[in-house]
């Protein structure tokens, strides 16, 4: 199969990202993969706040853009295609990445791919460049979307789990504002976490024994604020054992529901994909499980489980290219 050159374009919600990768029939090879992110802006918000964001995108897309080209050494000419994301995600955020896109794909004469920005983090794993074995099952966990699909080939995915409240993700940055320990919360619980007792509370594990593949972590939020407001003292100790006992029952639950829907489906590989999925914890007991169970474990590497344009781009090797006048923005957009 012919090599592309295609430019990944990711707005989604508060990172501006743009990636160069060279894509074949034989695999992927990443050339630039540049990563705007506004975390220190948000985080006297405790969160994104969804103007904003949009504000600091259009600042800062043509740069990164401009940034990725130079650091792959391509130019516009060299360009196979162009990916977007056009959903799920702020409207307003996923707005400014259409627009810069549908503008350079009219001046550059390039074809242009509308991408799911789920389904990107799931493509993620195929930039690891290994054998895949189908059927699969794919964990997606993030700030907004916790979801099980399976894969049953390169292109044919079907979600048979979703959270039905909180994603994981969130009921992190929803716990560290609880404990005012700052935000993002991933990153901040899964470091305290690492001078902390898992076993000192025992927080809920909603629907860890459901029948079906669902998922619930408002149940696990409320543990912690019971917990909290029962407490007479909160020390760093302590606040440490909070955050190993809620990391560790997330990840139970995780990774509970994740196997036994690769046991009921009979599949042959799981993966993880998602900005959670940075999360150690996370990585090193999907992997023992994996082992146990016989199944072949892919998980894309840290910088290409947040939000990226590497993935972005390489979900479009998997896609047909639209005229650029029918793409829309689907902030609401599903796999």
């Amino acid at each position: 199969m012919n090599k592309k050159i295609i430019l990944g374009i990711e707005t989604s919600c508060d990172e501006t990202a743009a990636a160069l990768i060279e894509a074949s029939g034989t695999g992927f090879s990443i050339l630039s993969n540049v990563v705007s992110s506004q975390i220190e802006i948000h985080k006297k918000y405790g969160g994104v706040v969804p103007e904003v964001a949009a504000r600091n995108h259009i600042i800062n897309i043509i740069p990164v853009i401009d940034q990725a080209l130079a650091e792959a050494k391509i130019k516009p000419t060299q360009i196979d295609q162009i990916a977007v994301t056009i959903g799920p995600g702020l409207i307003t955020s996923l707005m400014i990445g259409i627009e810069t896109a549908k503008t350079l794909a009219y001046a550059w004469r390039k074809p242009i791919v509308s991408i799911n920005h789920l389904k990107a983090h799931l493509y993620a794993n195929w930039l690891n460049n290994q054998k895949m074995k189908f059927p699969a099952i794919c964990l997606i966990v993030s700030g907004g979307h916790t979801e099980l699909i399976l894969v049953k080939n390169e292109k044919n995915f079907k979600k048979i789990g979703q959270t039905l409240d909180d994603a994981a993700g969130e009921a992190f940055d929803k716990t560290a504002q609880l404990l005012n320990i700052g935000y993002p919360g991933g990153p901040i619980i899964s470091k305290l976490a690492l001078k902390g007792n898992p076993k000192a509370f025992k927080f809920a594990r909603p629907m860890i024994n459901s029948n079906d593949f669902n998922f619930s972590f408002s149940g696990l939020k409320t543990s912690v604020l019971y917990t909290v407001q029962k407490l007479k003292k909160i020390d760093q100790k302590t606040i440490a054992d909070i955050c190993a006992s809620f990391q560790q029952a997330a990840v139970d639950v995780l990774v509970a529901k994740t196997f036994r829907a690769a046991k009921y489906h009979k599949a042959k590989t799981v993966m993880l994909s998602g900005g959670v999925a940075a999360n150690q914890l996370l990585r090193e007991n999907y992997k023992l499980q994996a082992e146990s169970y016989k199944l072949d474990f892919l998980m894309p590497t840290i910088n290409l489980c947040t939000d990226n344009a590497a993935m972005t781009a390489a979900a479009a090797f998997f896609e047909k290219p639209s005229p650029w006048q029918k793409l829309k923005v689907d902030p609401n957009l599903e796999i």
